[in-house]
């Protein structure tokens, strides 16, 4: 009898129909029941030994919540017959109304996955964990329309020592990589690790997901230069853990970002479907994205009512070359800028997903534009080799670090946002800091957009902070750190960037997500922090403010 061994996920969710992703335990026909009479079902189709199904539902009732069953075969697999925990209510697909104007969308990145239930956590209580408990306890009160998951979904370079002791029952850990992942069945062993947490698990059933990969996905610094690659196309494993990285990413995550026109016209999906065992399709086009990042496109848009999502791609569309270096090929950007002003007037907020900030303190934002100049030569040889010794150190590789990227999104937030048809907000949201705050842009010698322009960084879901980073990060938004930054900008010769910003919320440390509620053309922004209680973790709301009326 087949099983299941992960999910059932939410993932894209219109009005009318959603998708619901599983991976089983051999091959089948996944069929989705709801209560309602809508539903679907879809073949399996395999993948390194495994076997995975997209089922894509129909006939949902506009602006209705509808429970919902997963059978195999005829056999019904979700809710499982001995539930753990009875208490969680059923799995429900929420179909948005023509006429809903609300859009609450919950976010944040990195996160580690929690320890066994009951066991000790050692830094603390899961943000997902404890909303699945809140979303529980009270079925018909608050949740998230939306889950945007910011990178750092699974950790293949830090894994656990329950992975690694996993691991040594594979391979002799003493050869690289070690402890950390190499191929793709090690990569299963992460998503399994991760997500079959029941809390968790019964919140990716229930509440729709959109997400995208960091640098952790893959490993720490992916992509930070093209002397980085260069060093690492050199080892003996890269290449298969690479591969088998985007490969599970395009399984486990990348899949269900998409609409369902999307997969209809996406030749690999199909290709894959129609195989006995996708595997060589999947590893050719991992391959050919590894070699060449323009040949694929990770970044894509959603609509949610008169809010637009476009999520952006800011680790595998890099242009690496020095001197011409880019956080986005030239198609890419030219993509990102197509959706960002397609239909201006059709939307009331703008949101801009992207793993890495645009805005961050502003000594590391001038620490990061000076290490760029640095490496490309502009102060000699050893400035260079110095300057490239320290980015890979010290993670100097967000947007600032691509001055002209960072100049660039700059520009376009500032014309999506100006004029008649501007929306309300323009959000940037990103996670990767390990802390969140809220910073602002405002345009030097003139008014700015008219929509309101905001940096939401939220990280992390479920982390360490260590102490060094707390008084970092503190530091680094000081007005002296600030001054101390223009002795790195002098240094270099930098032009001053296109927008000066500052913090207006932050930094605060600990897991924790954020939440923007939308409703017309205003919009709120909540942040909550875990907190162990007696009675069991609970979302404590530290910060509450209105971003637009």
């Amino acid at each position: 009898m087949a099983g299941l061994r992960l999910g059932p996920l939410l993932r894209y969710v219109d009005g009318t129909s959603a998708t619901v992703w599983v991976e089983t335990s051999r091959p089948g026909t996944a069929e989705v029941r709801c209560a309602d009479g809508a539903g679907g079902t879809a073949g399996t189709f395999q993948v390194a030994g495994h076997h995975y199904a997209l089922v894509r539902v129909t006939g949902l009732t506009p602006g209705t919540t509808t429970p919902y069953e997963v059978f195999l075969d005829g056999t019904r697999v979700w809710p499982p017959a001995e539930d753990p925990f009875p208490s969680l209510p059923p799995s429900v697909i929420p179909a948005p109304g023509p006429d809903d104007d609300r859009v609450r969308v919950a976010f944040g990145s990195c996160r580690w996955a929690s320890p066994p239930t009951g066991e000790h956590d050692p830094v603390g209580p899961d943000a997902l964990d404890t909303l699945a408990g809140r979303i529980a306890a009270d079925p018909d009160g608050e949740r998230p329309d939306v889950l945007l998951l910011l990178g750092d979904q699974v950790y293949a370079d830090e894994t656990s020592d329950a992975t690694r002791a996993w691991l040594a029952t594979r391979r002799d850990l003493s050869d690289p990589p070690g402890g950390q992942v190499a191929d793709y069945e090690e990569y299963t062993h992460l998503y399994y690790e991760s997500w079959l947490d029941p809390q968790v698990r019964w919140l990716l059933s229930t509440v729709p997901t959109c997400m995208i990969f960091d640098d952790h996905d893959v490993i720490d610094d992916w992509n930070t230069s093209a002397s980085w690659v260069e060093d690492m196309r050199a080892t003996s494993w890269w290449r298969e853990r690479i591969l088998s990285g985007l490969m599970s990413y395009w399984v486990y995550q990348h899949l269900g970002n998409l609409s369902p026109a999307e997969l209809a016209a996406d030749p690999l999906y199909a290709a894959v479907r129609e195989s006995a065992d996708g595997t060589d399709e999947l590893r050719a086009f991992a391959a050919r994205a590894e070699a060449d990042a323009t040949t694929v496109r990770w970044s894509y848009r959603r609509d949610f009512g008169r809010v637009r999502l476009v999520m952006v791609d800011s680790r595998a569309a890099r242009f690496l070359t020095e001197g011409e270096r880019s956080m986005l090929d030239a198609g890419e950007a030219a993509w990102v800028r197509e959706q960002v002003l397609d239909g201006r007037g059709s939307y009331d907020h703008l949101l801009i997903g992207t793993s890495l900030p645009w805005l961050l303190p502003h000594l590391v934002h001038d620490v990061e534009g000076w290490s760029s100049v640095l490496c490309r030569g502009d102060k000699g040889a050893r400035w260079a080799w110095f300057g490239e010794k320290l980015r890979r150190a010290a993670d100097l590789e967000h947007w600032a670090a691509f001055p002209k990227s960072f100049a660039d999104l700059a520009e376009l937030i500032d014309e999506a946002g100006t004029g008649p048809e501007a929306p309300a907000t323009v959000c940037v949201l990103s996670g990767d800091v390990h802390h969140a705050y809220v910073a602002e842009p405002r345009w030097p010698g003139r008014a700015g957009p008219d929509a309101r322009v905001v940096q939401l960084t939220c990280s992390p879901v479920h982390n360490s902070i260590p102490l060094s980073m707390r008084l970092g990060f503190r530091f680094g938004w000081s007005a002296v750190a600030r001054r101390l930054g223009g002795v790195f900008v002098r240094h270099a010769g930098l032009a001053r960037p296109p927008v000066t910003w500052r913090r207006t919320g932050g930094p605060w440390f600990g897991n924790q997500l954020m939440t923007l509620t939308t409703r017309g053309r205003s919009a709120v922004l909540r942040l909550e922090h875990t907190q162990e209680q007696a009675a069991g973790a609970r979302l404590r709301t530290v910060m509450e403010t209105r971003l637009s009326r």
